[in-house]
């Protein structure tokens, strides 16, 4: 099936906000190293296959390191440090905040590394969308705990960099490969990195029942393969300040499916918020 390129970033974003969802029922039953490492080894599994269905083009060995470094940084070291720091007492709305810095630090480094020209325009949609995140996440921001450590923000914030990172290395070095076989590849880099975490860091223990099984399906057939096939096509074919901005969107979203799915309030000021953050991507990629 071929999507419009109209629906593309929609989906990725809509797409993207339910693995916040997924892993609210994973990780009351397994160490996060331990499941992410799980997680990326099925995804690289499963990619195995469709490649060999596909026979599609393999990488030589240039490409493929580069893929996996990028893998290594956008999806190890992104979650691996999002779900470390929030295990550790982080609460989860300034964790999403910091993660929020992620449009802004792409396009800072996409400016340097990739040469990308960033409108004046563009600096206002990605602060615009900033302050949209901050209004819609302002209900969780309170409550603060003992989490708040060093530690966990140094965490949070070496994960949103290296989010920025990897799609801007993906962009530079990656970004002409084949797009299945660089997938696959990106997960092994991520999945050896998170097998590393879990030796040194955890005892590996999980529990499996069905919100785990459910989770663990979610999170590999419609974020690790689905979702991340829209981030790369849009990479490949896009600004990178513009992909990362679709980002924004992301809190808003998933405000609005925990609402549906689990009640949590939805207030107007988060309902204003939404409406900002739409208004700073409208800026940020309108061309």
């Amino acid at each position: 099936m071929i999507i419009p390129s109209r629906s593309i970033p929609p989906l990725f974003v809509l797409l993207w906000a339910t693995g916040f969802i997924g892993a609210r029922y994973a990780m009351p039953w397994a160490e996060p190293f331990t499941f992410l490492a799980l997680r990326f080894l099925l995804a690289f599994l499963l990619l195995a296959l469709i490649v060999a269905m596909m026979r599609r083009r393999a990488l030589g060995p240039r490409d493929a390191t580069n893929a996996m470094i990028a893998g290594a940084l956008m999806h190890g070291i992104y979650l691996g440090g999002v779900f470390w720091a929030i295990r550790h007492g982080l609460p989860a709305g300034l964790s999403a905040l910091i993660v929020g810095l992620q449009p802004l630090i792409t396009a800072v480094m996409a400016g340097v590394f990739l040469g990308e020209k960033i409108l004046p325009r563009h600096w206002v949609g990605l602060a615009v969308g900033f302050a949209g995140i901050v209004i819609v996440l302002s209900p969780k921001l309170a409550d603060f705990s003992g989490g708040v450590t060093p530690a966990t923000l140094a965490a949070s914030l070496i994960s949103v960099i290296a989010m920025s990172a990897g799609t801007v290395w993906q962009k530079r070095f990656a970004g002409a490969a084949d797009l299945v076989s660089g997938t696959l590849w990106q997960y092994l880099g991520g999945a050896l990195l998170m097998l590393v975490g879990s030796f040194v860091f955890e005892t590996r223990a999980m529990t499996v029942n069905g919100e785990f099984i459910f989770a663990m399906a979610w999170l590999v057939l419609v974020l690790s393969i689905g979702a991340i096939f829209l981030l790369m096509i849009m990479i490949r074919e896009g600004e990178m300040s513009k992909v990362a901005s679709l980002f924004y969107l992301v809190p808003a979203v998933t405000a609005v499916i925990a609402w549906l799915l689990f009640g949590e309030e939805l207030s107007l000021v988060q309902i204003a918020g939404m409406a900002v953050a739409t208004i700073g991507v409208g800026l940020a990629t309108r061309r």
